[in-house]
């Protein structure tokens, strides 16, 4: 139905509310969607494009006060510094010799290792060192500085929930006074003292909000990823890893959760949707994500974004070889709000018509 044209009366009233700063919850009632329509889109960035900016940004831009990060910006979010709307994306080089200043900030960091092997981040006097597919936690408000003295070049996947602490109007940030904080543990001494499977000191009676344990290595995802190689796991996610919190079993981080998929070769997994974004970066393996009928054909290195509410599918197109995706999500946020919602594809089989391709 057509609504009348508004009275004189009723265009008058309207002009002097909004003049007032106020609006009718009339005027508003579109914006309360039946679902999530979120303004991110998907977006793949291919590793050949990634790898040429990354070894130009080498050449061209010094490491000074900041970081040599080139960040994800989705092409949905109109210039925000946002990759999800609540997570930026970014991949980071370090060339050898080099030193990035130590800073801090309220929103909390991941690194994922991409390449090279040796440098280290420290954070608050303690030096963790990298190797791919590492991953290294810098908690929020942790003094943290990067070196790299190897070598050869060491990159890597930064995640930050930059976009969430700029909408609750939370950030911070702060150099230290000198380029390196000093240091004031052993180095790795997080994953002595926490990086045991299922056990825990009991003399350490903090129970920060961050994971203590700050380098979940390569070597023993691999590992536990190997161990479940015959397990069924999920028809949507494969066999699905989160690495947690040692001290409470839950997300390592209360705004992000870090995943890693093992799809084993040939698997076809059925689509579903939830709320809550994330971002994959392809560890190994050749395959595709179909996100709302749009085929992405992925490949070693590159880097997709998923929007909320998309519905979302993965294929291994490989028939020998497993393929692996690590990704960061903004899951926890949902969860401890009691937003977070799933809803699975029950019609062609549990697969989406493909509509477009990447």
């Amino acid at each position: 139905m057509t609504r009348p044209a508004a009275t004189a009366a009723e265009t008058d009233f309207h002009e002097r509310m909004h003049a007032a700063h106020m609006y009718g919850l009339w005027e508003l009632a579109s914006q309360m969607t039946r679902h999530p329509e979120p303004k991110a889109i998907p977006y793949m960035w291919k590793a050949s494009v990634l790898d040429a900016m990354v070894l130009e940004a080498g050449e061209a831009v010094p490491v000074g006060e900041e970081r040599r990060a080139l960040q994800l910006f989705n092409p949905g979010l109109d210039g925000r510094w946002a990759t999800t709307n609540t997570m930026i994306a970014a991949v980071q080089l370090l060339l050898p010799g080099e030193v990035a200043r130590a800073h801090r900030h309220t929103p909390t960091a991941i690194r994922f290792i991409m390449e090279g092997k040796g440098a280290y981040t420290a954070v608050d006097g303690e030096r963790v060192y990298m190797a791919p597919g590492d991953l290294i936690l810098t908690p929020s408000w942790a003094w943290h500085d990067h070196g790299n003295e190897t070598e050869k070049p060491v990159v890597w996947m930064d995640g930050l929930d930059v976009p969430l602490v700029q909408a609750l109007n939370a950030m911070f940030f702060q150099f230290y006074t000198e380029p390196q904080v000093p240091l004031s543990k052993p180095n790795n001494a997080s994953v002595r003292l926490h990086g045991h499977v299922s056990l825990t000191p009991t003399w350490v009676k903090e129970r920060p909000l961050s994971s203590p344990l700050l380098l979940y290595s390569w070597e023993k995802t691999w590992q536990s990823l190997g161990e479940l190689r015959d397990v069924a796991g999920d028809d949507y996610d494969g066999v699905a890893l989160e690495y947690t919190h040692p001290q409470t079993g839950r997300a390592l981080l209360p705004t992000m959760g870090c995943w890693v998929q093992m799809l084993r070769p040939g698997a076809r997994l059925k689509a579903h949707r939830h709320t809550g974004s994330a971002v994959y970066y392809v560890v190994q393996g050749t395959g595709e994500t179909i996100i709302d009928g749009a085929r992405f054909a992925w490949e070693r290195g590159d880097i997709i974004t998923l929007p909320s509410w998309a519905l979302h599918e993965h294929t291994n197109l490989s028939t020998q070889d497993a393929a692996i995706l690590f990704s960061i999500q903004d899951r926890p946020v949902l969860e401890a709000l009691g937003l977070y919602r799933e809803e699975e594809l029950t019609e062609n089989g549990g697969h989406q018509a493909v509509t477009s391709t990447f």
